[in-house]
């Protein structure tokens, strides 16, 4: 039987697809992780942008250093007075309720995701960018068919997609949003794509379409100039290491505020869960909102220094000292990628929602991160010029002690924490396998205290004594009847202690999987 050259986990078939040709004709794992964030751009537009940024964190077989690769928005140098820039709000609509978003050249942070396709490239790539590109630019060019939750999408942001002329022609371009069944082509993106990958990073940091954002940003009323777009820099940095009952996680560090809470609601389940009681005594629904409940109080009470409390092992004291404490949809999308040779790499990646520009004569558009209220937690136009935003972004990787690796991540803003500890928990805690740990129903708890849950498919991991039970214990939870994009995409792939590659694309995103 032939051995599979890897496995690939993502939020479209497409962008999956583009992975997957870079591992059958042998690329590694990196390779394909550029391939896929490259061609993410077009049919997860919502998501994904050249105009945003993210994370990788990078596992090389051949070290026994991981990186995580910081590629995030950033805050630009100068900032201009409130009076001269395009910033204002619109509603998204959700069917039940509205969400306020900030949009406009204004709300633009400076973008990292291409210098960060670059970085990742000259330290672990091993093929051509031109051919990286390629199926970016023929999806972009071909079109790709609209699915049932892209449409959706479209119709929550559309005061995003239809914000300006330049989104209009694309998103509207008859007067009515494109639907599910539509084919979205971008000539645009297909040819800045095509110089990218043939003139480099220059192209976004002096070149034309670094000119393109700056005149846009002057002309329309945003901070961003070409010195950001030159000063940008990508960071590696080390990843927080956290072990839990035998396994490692490398998670993302500081400034991301992703990493340390996770690594914190690990420490209270090791803490009041034994582990001579697992796995028919994992936690249950209420165990895990009453941990989701801390972490917000800690993260309230702590801010920045929890960072510290984790790096420097000095949880323990503070957990004591809890003695007994008792819905946003953000542009974010998964890629996790592991090959036969056990590189691993798991991307998380985003646009906020986009600020409603299309680029001129580029065919992306720009981020919001300036608009986000969760990344502005001082207020807006507060931010501190030249810093990195903080985020919950949250790629991980998983080690285990019988050398199974596991590289996993989600989408879904402040639920990504909660949904990656509901996966580690299932994974680790109940033995269960990796399908069914990615598709167990999911609870979350927001920092105002209110609690979601999926009703189904409840039964794999709890039962109806234990709904009765969190429905006592909290009685205004909301139950959501079926999965929902609501509680993240945790797209996962992972390599087992025999070598057998399997991957779980998680349904509430329309995650799909290749073995190649």
């Amino acid at each position: 039987m032939k051995q599979p050259k890897g496995v690939v986990a993502a939020g479209h078939k497409v962008t999956c697809e583009a992975a997957a040709e870079v591992l059958h004709e042998g690329g590694n794992a990196f390779d394909a992780a550029i391939a896929a964030m490259a061609t993410a751009s077009v049919p997860e537009f919502v998501f994904s942008s050249l105009g945003g940024g993210g994370f990788l964190m990078a596992r090389p077989a051949s070290s026994s250093k991981a990186i995580c690769y910081d590629f995030f928005a950033q805050t630009p140098g100068v900032k201009r007075r409130e009076d001269e820039i395009e910033f204002y709000a619109i509603d998204a609509d959700f069917g039940p309720a509205t969400q306020e978003f900030h949009i406009g050249a204004g709300a633009a942070a400076v973008p990292g995701m291409v210098q960060g396709l670059y970085a990742i490239h000259e330290d672990l790539g091993s093929v051509p960018m031109t051919r990286l590109f390629e199926p970016a630019i023929l999806a972009a060019r071909d079109g790709v068919t609209i699915t049932d939750l892209h449409a959706y999408l479209y119709t929550i942001v559309a005061p995003i997609l239809t914000a300006s002329e330049s989104s209009r022609q694309y998103f509207s371009p008859r007067g009515k949003l494109l639907c599910a069944g539509d084919v979205y082509r971008n000539a645009e993106i297909a040819d800045t794509l095509d110089c990218l990958a043939r003139e480099g990073p220059r192209l976004f940091t002096e070149g034309e379409v670094a000119q393109a954002i700056a005149e846009q940003s002057r002309d329309l009323g945003g901070h961003l100039t070409l010195e950001d777009l030159r000063s940008y820099q990508v960071e590696r940095r080390e990843p927080l290491e956290w072990r839990y009952r035998g396994h490692t996680l490398l998670l993302n560090p500081a400034p991301a505020a992703s990493g340390a809470l996770i690594a914190f609601g690990l420490a209270l389940l090791e803490r009041t869960v034994p582990e001579r009681t697992l796995p028919e005594g994992a936690p249950g629904p209420v165990e895990l909102a009453r941990i989701m409940e801390q972490t917000n109080e800690v993260r309230e009470a702590r801010g920045q220094a929890l960072h510290e409390m984790v790096r420097d092992a000095t949880i323990e004291s503070h957990l004591n000292a809890l003695d007994g404490h008792q819905a946003a949809t953000r542009g974010t999308t998964q890629i996790s990628i592991i090959d036969a040779q056990g590189n691993a790499a798991a991307a998380t990646i985003t646009n906020g929602e986009g600020n409603g520009h299309m680029v001129k004569g580029c065919g992306f558009m720009l981020n919001n991160m300036l608009g986000e209220e969760d990344l502005n937690p001082d207020g807006f136009h507060r931010w501190r010029p030249g810093m990195r935003l903080s985020t919950m972004m949250a790629p991980t990787i998983l080690t285990g002690p019988e050398g199974a690796l596991t590289a996993m991540g989600s989408g879904g803003s402040n639920r990504i924490r909660t949904a990656i500890l509901q996966v580690v928990v299932n994974l680790i805690d109940r033995d269960m396998s990796l399908e069914s740990s990615v598709n167990a129903a999911r609870l979350h708890v927001e920092r105002d205290g209110a609690v979601s849950f999926e009703e189904a498919p409840w039964e794999i991991v709890f039962n109806d004594d234990q709904r009765a039970e969190l429905l006592d214990a909290y009685p205004e939870a909301h139950g959501w009847p079926e999965k929902n994009l609501f509680f993240g995409g945790a797209h996962t792939a992972r390599r087992n202690g025999d070598g057998r590659l399997e991957g779980a694309g998680d349904p509430r995103r329309e995650g799909c999987v290749a073995v190649v």
